[in-house]
């Protein structure tokens, strides 16, 4: 671990020797004629995490950082010079053609053995870390009823039930106006069905309907295609609000009501028990990413999404548009090459979604990204790819599909923290991290998420909101395998049951479905 330096001491850090920008460390920023130890002095005052360059840039001479070009120089750039957003012009997307196959594969690493953390097994062999009865609704018109039935759950019949840890209603904007057979409407449709299915709800599906909706209960649950148990049956408990035996609002919620009590014995009767940490799931994420992101916290994650992967378990990483512009180092990464054509497919299926949309990859980056020093998408992806860790990627999930393999996988969603959040859930996690270097209050009420801070100022200023604090690498007070270390045996802890800061709080986002068909 490297000695901390001086607050006051002016810092940059460079993420590559052959780099010519690199990032501003000091909380606050720097004054114009700050010197750094190599003997550059700025030129113009710079914010923390925004770019200086190293050298004197000519107009369209390519701006390197993370050793890739992240753009070319708007106009002459002296020495010292602030990089900003408006004078690095962004290239073109690399083109999906002639592409590194499974080049760049990691030697396998040992095994991580031994580790094991207290989760509850499922009947369909999967595990939850948390135990939780889920109600699914098939269509919006339902949210307000099974909001109050819920809270009259939690009030009313949860406390005699010690054993479940919540009720969570899965509610969404889906369901009806919509064009059901569309290509594209299967997209949310089938992330709702798998949805149902995630660990932490223990194969005990209750749904809602209102009865007129698009989304039949029989298209989202086809008869016996679901492994759910509900006490041995093969189908969802369901209960239709314009059913005629529903005289008045409180015979729907008497009857919401009866049938959660039925669910919550069932959760009830189930126990942790000590299971090895292959049985985790994780989905890894990023919202309100900055400059520091892709230099502290999501190394940190990168480093413990290896060691998840050394210990059997599973890994999503994700956000189509945040990976576009290293599709060479993840096609280069594919344990096959099918798993390399896989990804192409879901990276050339959503340039076109994009193009149907009159936009491209650049509407990607937020107001924030661009405060906290990221010039555009190119710059951001590179960021966002090393949460993936170096392992190899040993396969590919489509928007809402459900996990079935161990290892790397790359599960296509779009960036939304919301949707990717929303379809990491179908696919199976069962425990989710979110690196954030703005600060966000993401949460889900479905899976525990850990937040980790990209600096030591957000860590400071959100105490009681971040779980852990990557800031501390840029700082020299640890380096990035301690604190993928430490992400790690966090991750067991909150598995076993510890909660998360988002957790105590109840900071709970809604379920948002990806919907690329036509709403009628």
């Amino acid at each position: 671990m490297s000695t901390p330096a001086s607050a006051a001491t002016p810092r940059y850090i460079l993420m590559h020797e052959n780099d010519n920008v690199a990032i501003v460390v000091n909380d606050g920023g720097l004054p114009a004629g700050a010197v750094f130890e190599s003997g550059l002095t700025l030129r113009e005052a710079i914010p923390q995490g925004h770019k200086v360059a190293l050298r004197a840039l000519a107009k369209g001479e390519p701006v390197r950082r993370y050793n890739v070009i992240i753009g070319y120089a708007a106009c002459d750039l002296p020495a010292g010079s602030w990089v900003a957003e408006a004078q690095v012009e962004m290239p073109d997307a690399r083109e999906l053609v002639n592409l590194p196959i499974s080049t760049n594969l990691a030697p396998a690493a040992a095994p991580l053995e031994g580790y094991t953390f207290e989760g509850y097994r499922n009947p369909d062999g999967s595990v939850g870390t948390r135990n939780i009865l889920a109600i699914t609704t098939t269509v919006q018109c339902v949210s307000g009823v099974v909001d109050f039935a819920v809270q009259r759950i939690k009030n009313e019949l949860l406390p005699r039930y010690p054993n479940v840890d919540d009720v969570v209603g899965l509610e969404h904007t889906y369901g009806c106006g919509v064009a059901i057979d569309a290509p594209g409407a299967m997209v949310p449709i089938q992330t709702l069905r798998n949805i149902t299915l995630n660990p932490n709800f223990g194969g005990q599906a209750m749904v809602v309907s209102l009865g007129c909706e698009k989304l039949q209960p029989a298209r989202l649950f086809p008869k016996g295609a679901i492994p759910i148990q509900n006490g041995g049956g093969a189908d969802p408990a369901l209960v239709c609000l314009q059913d005629a035996q529903h005289v008045g609002f409180m015979s729907m919620i008497a009857s919401i009501m009866r049938q959660a009590e039925t669910n919550l014995a069932v959760l009830n009767a189930r126990r942790r028990e000590t299971v090895p940490a292959s049985e985790l799931v994780v989905g890894v994420q990023c919202g309100g990413s900055d400059a520091f992101s892709g230099v502290t916290a999501n190394p940190a994650v990168g480093f413990a999404t290896d060691l998840l992967v050394r210990a059997g378990a599973s890994v999503m990483f994700s956000e189509v548009t945040e990976v576009r512009d290293g599709i060479d180092q993840l096609t280069a990464r594919a344990a096959t090459p099918e798993v390399a054509q896989a990804m192409i497919r879901e990276m050339e299926w959503y340039d076109q979604y994009l193009k149907r949309g009159g936009v491209d990859r650049s509407a990607n980056t937020t107001p924030g990204n661009k405060k906290g020093g990221l010039s555009n998408i190119v710059e951001k992806a590179m960021g966002s790819i090393v949460k993936s860790g170096s392992s190899p990627i040993s396969g590919v999930l489509s928007p809402g599909e459900k996990l079935r393999q161990k290892g790397l996988i790359y599960a296509a969603t779009p960036a939304s923290d919301f949707i990717c959040g929303t379809l990491q859930l179908a696919a199976g996690m069962n425990l989710h991290v979110f690196t954030t270097g703005r600060g966000t209050p993401y949460g889900l009420a479905e899976v525990p998420v850990i937040k980790v801070a990209t600096r030591n100022e957000l860590a400071a200023r959100w105490h009681d909101l971040m779980d852990i604090n990557a800031g501390r690498i840029a700082s020299g007070e640890a380096s990035i395998a301690d604190v993928g270390w430490e992400l790690f045996h966090l991750l067991l802890e909150v598995a076993s049951g510890r909660q998360t800061w988002a957790e105590k709080w109840k900071l709970h986002n809604s379920l948002v479905l990806f919907n690329p068909a036509p709403v009628t």
